[in-house]
């Protein structure tokens, strides 16, 4: 028998379904949090067990799932218990504290390590980790639960999470059909997930889990609306080259490690220091991110350098030191905590004032998380306000980090100091108002008449060695810098083929004042005169010049190959519209175009692997002699290494970017169904 949730009950019968001994305090919710039970129990009225609510770090969640499960009734008369599920020692603590400060009726037993909950109590807070050993989690019987809570419930969707619900509730798949059909539960206890950031960056489906997001609040709307702090944004663009940084291809994310040695240096910590010192020194209580334990502890010990009183903590920090630092930094004993990969989550520290986010990261989840920590309300301790300091690549050679300007769709340089929520919005409202008048402007009136907005735009790739315009010459704008046959090899090398006499090639300068050198390379001899002579085949080039601009080196090249290599008449063979150009190319020359054309790799936009593709006999065979000439000395001068090189660089930034967009795409969190699968 499958057992399914009743839906007899109605909605008002469930807001005060809760019986309170006498004495206790009266929980007074916030009115966006009875929207939310509202919600809850809409959706659970409506067949939904497994949905999902998004609410701000700061928000209250834990006051607001401990009262929703205070006003859900018993399914059956055994389904009595409940149970909350969080991700660290912490979280288990907090939630049970405030379970029996909430209601000092119950019943409140924690599920962690040492702590050996009875299985009975009217409420158990266990940890994820404890729950994977199955003598921890066969306690916990499903007929008698009437709901569960996940708490973090971004976190649902991984196959450890999937392991323990599926345990509670039929419809959830465990990972890998590890449960077989005898152990499988026939119930569908509830499941409400309760998260600051309902999405995930590794891509993994929350739909999996959940059947929906019934209630969604954004932090924006918390800080107008007075329930979060006010907060002020500093950005600080630092030579920090991001660009060689390893990602993880699982989650997106940065590799700590390799993140560690761009943003782990004497440089780097000594600005956040030198930052602290400017912006926040009159700051009670500044919590810092960092991207590891060694990142930690050096940072730390820069603090210490500058007479600031700075401790941290850690992973492999003792749990009674971590909870004695905590306290004492709640306290106000000392200004700055220093943390990696501890804090991010479920710290309740609400006299937070300042939050420096010294590792960049590309998770919208985790940058959230973070910064989130500074937004609780406090007003017991004096806190006005909370400045957050974060610091992004001056050159901006990394995609898709996230900042405090990209978190608001803002480009990280049009961000200042000491921003607010009032300041971004109306930056971003200029914004759009410049994208409506650039939209509505009106055609440019010419001479030639009306310019009309273009349908469509076609891109020629002139780099391709094999492209027919413009008798290959690979750049049509170099007809306005000579006459002369000159063809564009790739990345700024020219070459000018002097008709069996050598040639002449202009290419960027590789040192000097000068932006560009030109040198002359004699004709190789024929093996047989070398070898009479004695002197190697292949001559020696002769540099010509140095040059400013383009215009000038091609101007002063030509001089030379008129003066030098084909004097007088002879020079007329050089130009463009030479009569011999225009005559249909040899077998020679089509043999040569042919096997080269029909071996060339063009990378494929859709993944990273490599497919040829043939020509066309009929372009072949109306191939002229010029266009032959153009396309030889091209790929004899590494053009074609050149174009496939600049196609794979192409093609990864493409798949880069349709990956960011995905990502961004999944950071989306809306009121609605869930996929399950991205």
């Amino acid at each position: 028998m499958i057992w399914l949730w009743r839906r007899s009950w109605p909605v008002s019968s469930l807001r005060y379904y809760c019986s309170i001994a006498p004495g206790s305090p009266a929980v007074v919710l916030r009115p966006y949090q009875e929207s939310c039970l509202d919600a809850c129990v809409e959706a659970l009225n409506a067949g939904s067990t497994r949905i999902g609510v998004s609410l701000p770090t700061g928000s209250g969640k834990t006051t607001v799932f401990i009262s929703l499960l205070s006003r859900l009734p018993s399914p059956t008369p055994e389904a009595t218990r409940s149970l909350v599920i969080v991700n660290s020692v912490e979280l288990a603590r907090q939630t049970a504290d405030q379970a029996k400060k909430l209601f000092p009726q119950w019943t409140v037993e924690i599920e962690q390590g040492k702590h050996h909950a009875s299985g009975t109590a009217d409420l158990t807070v266990a940890t994820f980790q404890t729950l994977l050993r199955s003598l921890r989690l066969d306690k916990f019987q499903a007929g008698y639960m009437k709901a569960l809570i996940v708490d973090e419930a971004h976190h649902a969707a991984a196959p450890s999470y999937r392991h323990i619900l599926s345990h509670f509730n039929a419809d959830i798949q465990a990972p890998d059909d590890e449960i077989d059909g005898a152990a499988r539960t026939n119930h569908r206890v509830p499941i409400l997930g309760f998260s600051a950031t309902f999405s995930r960056h590794d891509g993994l489906a929350l739909g999996t889990v959940f059947e929906r997001i019934v209630y969604h609040r954004d932090f924006l709307d918390m800080i107008k609306e007075q329930w979060l702090c006010n907060v002020r944004f500093t950005t600080v663009r630092a030579n920090i080259d991001l660009s060689n940084v390893t990602i993880n291809s699982r989650s997106g994310e940065f590799n700590p490690t390799s993140l560690a040695h761009v943003v782990n240096t004497d440089v780097v910590n000594e600005l956040v220091v030198r930052t602290w010192l400017d912006k926040a020194a009159e700051r009670k209580s500044t919590l810092i991110f960092c991207v590891n334990i060694a990142h930690v502890v050096q940072l730390t010990a820069v603090f210490r350098d500058a007479g600031i009183d700075a401790r941290y903590l850690h992973s492999g920090t003792p749990a009674a030191e971590r909870k004695a630092l905590v306290q004492d930094f709640r306290s106000g004993q000392y200004p700055v905590l220093i943390n990696c990969a501890v804090l991010t989550e479920g710290a309740d520290i609400p006299n937070i004032d300042c939050v420096i986010v010294a590792r960049p990261t590309k998770s919208k989840n985790v940058f959230a998380q973070m910064i989130g920590r500074g937004m609780r309300l406090s007003p017991d301790t004096g806190k006005d306000d909370c400045r957050i300091i974060d610091f992004v690549d001056l050159h901006e050679r990394a995609g898709g980090v996230i900042s405090a300007p990209t978190l608001f769709g803002l480009d990280p340089s049009e961000l200042g100091d000491d921003e607010t929520i009032e300041t971004i919005e109306q930056r971003q409202v200029i914004l759009e108002a410049e994208d409506d008048i650039a939209d509505d402007m009106p055609a440019m009136n010419t001479v030639s008449g009306t310019i009309l907005s273009p349908k469509s735009v076609t891109y020629v790739d002139y780099d391709d060695p094999f492209m027919l315009l413009d008798q290959a010459s690979g750049d049509p704008n170099i007809r306005k810098l000579s006459q002369n046959a000159w063809v564009c090899c790739g990345d700024g090398v020219y070459i000018l083929e002097c008709l069996g006499k050598g040639y002449i090639r202009v290419e960027p300068a590789k040192d000097g004042d000068a932006q560009y050198d030109a040198h002359y390379t004699p004709p190789t001899l024929p093996r047989g005169t070398a070898y009479i002579l004695k002197i190697s085949p292949f001559r020696k080039c002769k540099r010509l010049l140095s040059a400013e601009t383009l215009a000038e080196a091609i101007r002063g090249c030509d001089t030379y190959a008129h003066s030098k290599v084909l004097p007088g008449k002879l020079a007329l063979g050089l130009r463009r519209t030479a009569k011999w150009r225009w005559e249909p190319a040899t077998e020679a020359q089509k043999q040569f175009v042919s096997k080269r054309w029909k071996a060339r790799k063009v990378l494929s936009s859709a993944d990273d692997h490599t497919r040829k593709v043939l020509s066309s006999d009929k372009d072949l065979k109306a191939l002229k002699k010029g266009e032959a000439a153009n396309i030889i000395t091209r790929l004899k001068h590494g053009a074609q290494a050149r174009h496939e090189k600049r196609q794979k660089e192409l093609a990864k930034a493409a798949l880069a970017a349709a990956k960011e967009a995905t990502i961004r795409s999944r950071q989306t969190v809306k009121v609605g169904p869930l996929p399950v699968a991205h």
